[in-house]
Parts: structure tokens; C-alpha cells; sequence
């Protein structure tokens, strides 16, 4: 019979830090390497045991589009980064350096070891303390002294690790788990999936392969149209337990090694364990039987080996906070660019498939089509999506930040994440020495210090206050 239990105990509490990141993936990575080389005292806490996230444990190796076809708009921190793994050897060996300098909806491969040994470097470098294997599973939350008493102050968090759980005391916060952790403990407004929304796009598990001859795999690859044909057929004939048409395909990181982003997992709730680890089990399976596809019907793949599955469930969606500002698919469609604007993209409303059928795949490729910026295009991501309504010393980078599914879509990936992780850092450093809050911090000073930093940010005109969405202050 369950019940309720409480639970009560006596911890260590540790010494004050400027800046406790939770969540070291793509977002939480950038937000403390950058807060760290702007000399603040930073905690990062993953729970795995590298950075990267997505890239690393979830074996995802791959960087979304960078540029629009005539430009790079993502340059900061992951600028940077992109460019020193390009010079160690670390990408794709068949990489042209314009696919993230400028070619249009193009993806930058990468070796996942390589991307866990710059984190590092870059990490160790800018003194960040990184504690592997670390959750946050508790919050202290205040409220703020002073007139406004509807608004929260974090205090510290609760860590667990191997040595047990601790507090922690800081300054300030950033919420970089991709499933909001650290602002639901703290109370924040979040829309979640399935509970907000009606549907939950589906999670996928990708894996490592060797074994392929990608000359011949390059020569006749089976993609799109010519691929969900052929899942169709090995679904009637019994081969498939689900007819998923949408696979992202086989690509390359190496000479005969690449991955392979699929293994569709319909209906995984994120927020719950038991969904979480039902759908484990059932990509592992659906990985297995998709190498069987490969191997029968992809030349150049006849000797297909399967080297692991993911760590990481690839979870597209989960929870968002409720920011300052939500940005939302009409401001994609309309080009939107803001004065406050930490980072401009150009990568189309990617929604998957909810299910199986032929309807939502359908869907899905008139989408695909529908939804494209165009060359040379942008749109524009303001600070306020990483401000949850309501708090002063707390932001949020990557997937969980505020947005409506749309553009979710759109900027849930490594390049932006990592451009909303460095503004987010940023912000905060800036917070500590203007005792500004969240809400109120200057964006003037945010957009030039991040401009200093590398970020590509084209907007002529700049304002000291955050663009704000008036139906969140009602």
C-alpha cells in the first residue's frame, strides 16, 4: 500500500559559490565554462559522468545547423568549441568547414570522446569545480526582502552523490537539466508535456555502429521516402514490432563508424520513471532490429556492428519553465528579432511524429517543408525565455526554456543550447556584480559583454529592459 513518508535528516553544508549549475549538457557546460572565465566561483553538478549531455552519453553526434546558408549565426562559446575539435581531429574526417560556416540546414559530426575531453579541458581551465555523478534533488526557496514579496529567492540546493547529500548555499542558480529539475523543485511555473499539451513528442534511443563502408552507403543510402517504403514492407512481413517511417538515418564520425538517431519511442513521459525506463528497454530492442534493416537493405552496411546504445534517453520534450518571455512559433514564422535577443537561429520547427501512422508521418514531412526559414534568414531568442516568472537568482538554458512546442522544435538542440548556456552564465556574473536581479538586469550590458565573447548578435537596437510577455505579469 502506498503512502506518504516523511523524511527528515541532519546534512553537510558547504561553503557559499557565486554560480551552482545544474545539468552539464550542451547548456549547463557553456553557462559554467563561460561564468567561470568571468572569474565566478562555479559548482557544476551532472549526473552522469561527463559532460556533453546529448552529444556525449546520448551518443547524438552531431551539431544542428549553425548557419543559414550565407552566414554563421552561432559564434560565442560554441564557435569556439566547434572550431578547436575541427583542428584536433575531433569531427567527421569528411567534414567541410563550411557545413557549419555557412551551408544551409547542414549538421557538423563529431566524436562523442572528443567532445568529452574539450568539456573538460575547457572546464578545468576556467576553474569550475565539475562534481560527476551529482544530482540536485532539493531547493531552498525564500522570498525576496523588500516591497515586491511575490517574488523568490533560491537560497541553496540539496546535492547527492556518492558521499551522500549536502547543501549547498550560492548566489546564483542555473537550471540546465532539459527536464526543468532544478525551477520544478523550486516551484516554478512549468508547462509539461502531456499534462499542457495534448500530445508528447517522442523520445528516441541512438547508438554507435562500426563496420560500414560509407563510400558505398553514400552511393545509395536509403533516406525519406525510400526508407519508410521499406520499413513498411518489413513491418507487413512481420520483421518491425512498430512501423516508425521516420529515421533520421546512418551517419558518419568516422571511417566506418557513425550513429544512428532513431529507435523512435512513442508516448515516454520523461518526468516518470517507470516510462523512463519501460522505454530503455523497448529502443535497446528496436535498435537491434533496425541494424537487421540495415544489413538487408542498405549497401555498404552488410557488416553492420552494433557498439552501444545511448546512456541518455533522447528526450525531445518535457517540461518548460513559464519565462518572462515565451517565445512562440508566430515569432519564428514572422522572423522575429529582439533588442534583447542572446542568440539568432535558423533550423526548422522539427516535430516528430506523434505515433506510427501514416497520418502523422504525413504530417510530418508537410511540416518539415512547411516550417523552413530560408536562406540567409534568422530568428531571434530573447533573454526573457531564460528568466522563470517570478525569481531573482534563477535562469534556465537548453530545452526547458520558455517557449511553446513549436519553436521548442526548433531551438532544443546542442548549438542553441549552448548560446542560451552562455547568456545565462553571463547574466548571472553580471547579476553578482550589478546586484541586479534576474528580471531586472540590464540587457544593454548582457548583449554588448556577449558580443565581446564572440556571440553573433545583428540587432541595431538595444534596451536596458528585458522584452517581457504581458499575459505572464497578469
Amino acid at each position: 500500500m502506498s503512502g506518504t513518508y516523511t523524511f527528515a535528516r541532519t546534512i553537510r553544508k558547504e561553503d557559499t559559490y557565486d554560480l551552482v549549475v545544474a545539468g552539464g549538457g550542451p547548456a549547463g557546460a557553456a553557462t559554467a565554462i563561460c561564468a567561470g572565465r568571468l572569474g565566478a566561483r562555479v559548482l557544476l553538478a551532472e549526473a552522469m559522468g561527463c559532460m556533453g549531455g546529448m552529444g556525449t552519453c546520448g551518443l547524438v553526434n552531431a551539431f544542428d545547423p549553425m548557419a543559414n546558408g550565407k552566414e554563421m549565426l552561432v559564434g560565442g562559446f560554441m564557435r569556439e568549441l566547434v572550431e578547436a575539435m575541427y583542428a584536433r581531429g575531433f569531427l567527421n574526417p569528411r567534414i567541410d568547414p563550411d557545413a557549419w560556416r555557412k551551408k544551409y540546414m547542414w549538421w557538423t559530426q563529431f566524436q562523442g570522446e572528443g567532445l568529452k575531453l574539450m568539456l573538460d579541458e575547457y572546464a578545468a581551465a576556467a576553474g569550475v569545480e565539475v562534481r560527476f555523478f551529482t544530482r540536485v534533488v532539493g531547493a531552498e526557496v525564500g522570498e525576496t526582502a523588500g516591497a515586491d514579496a511575490a517574488r523568490r529567492r533560491v537560497d541553496g540546493v540539496v546535492l547527492h552523490n556518492i558521499e551522500g547529500l549536502s547543501f549547498v548555499p550560492a548566489r546564483t542558480f542555473i537550471d540546465a537539466t532539459g527536464d526543468a529539475v532544478l525551477s520544478h523543485l523550486c516551484g516554478a511555473a512549468c508547462r509539461t508535456a502531456g499534462v499542457d499539451s495534448p500530445n508528447i513528442m517522442p523520445a528516441s534511443l541512438a547508438s554507435t555502429h562500426a563496420g560500414i563502408d560509407f563510400d558505398r552507403y553514400a552511393s545509395g543510402s536509403l533516406w525519406g521516402q525510400d526508407l519508410a517504403s521499406v520499413i513498411e514492407a518489413e513491418y507487413a512481413a512481420g520483421n518491425l514490432s512498430q512501423c516508425d517511417r521516420h529515421v533520421p538515418g546512418l551517419t558518419a564520425i568516422g571511417q566506418q563508424v557513425g550513429y544512428l538517431n532513431a529507435a523512435h519511442v512513442f508516448g515516454l513521459d520523461a518526468t516518470n520513471v517507470r516510462s523512463l525506463s519501460d522505454g530503455m528497454a523497448k529502443g535497446r530492442r528496436w535498435v537491434q532490429e533496425l541494424v537487421r534493416l540495415y544489413r538487408k537493405h542498405q549497401p555498404g552496411c552488410e557488416r553492420m556492428e552494433l557498439v552501444q546504445t545511448g546512456w541518455l534517453m533522447g528526450v525531445r520534450e518535457s517540461r518548460r519553465i513559464l519565462g518572462e518571455y515565451e517565445l512562440t512559433v508566430a515569432d519564428y514564422q514572422n522572423r522575429r528579432q529582439f533588442p534583447d535577443q542572446i542568440g539568432v537561429f535558423n533550423k526548422y520547427v522539427d516535430i516528430h511524429p506523434y505515433d506510427d501512422s501514416n497520418e502523422q508521418w504525413n504530417r510530418y514531412l508537410t511540416d518539415a517543408h512547411d516550417k523552413n526559414l530560408g536562406e540567409g534568414e534568422s530568428f531571434g531568442i530573447p533573454y526573457g525565455i531564460l528568466v522563470p516568472r517570478g525569481f531573482d537568482n534563477l535562469w534556465t538554458a537548453g530545452r526547458c526554456a520558455s517557449t511553446d512546442v513549436g519553436v521548442q522544435g526548433a531551438i532544443r538542440v546542442m548549438p542553441s543550447s549552448a548560446m542560451m548556456g552562455q547568456a545565462a552564465g553571463t547574466a548571472a556574473v553580471q547579476a553578482i556584480q550589478t546586484r541586479a536581479t534576474a528580471d531586472t538586469l540590464d540587457t544593454e550590458m548582457l548583449v554588448t559583454t556577449l558580443r565581446r565573447q564572440g556571440a553573433h548578435l545583428p540587432q541595431k537596437m538595444l534596451t536596458r529592459r528585458m522584452t517581457t510577455t504581458a499575459a505572464n505579469r497578469q
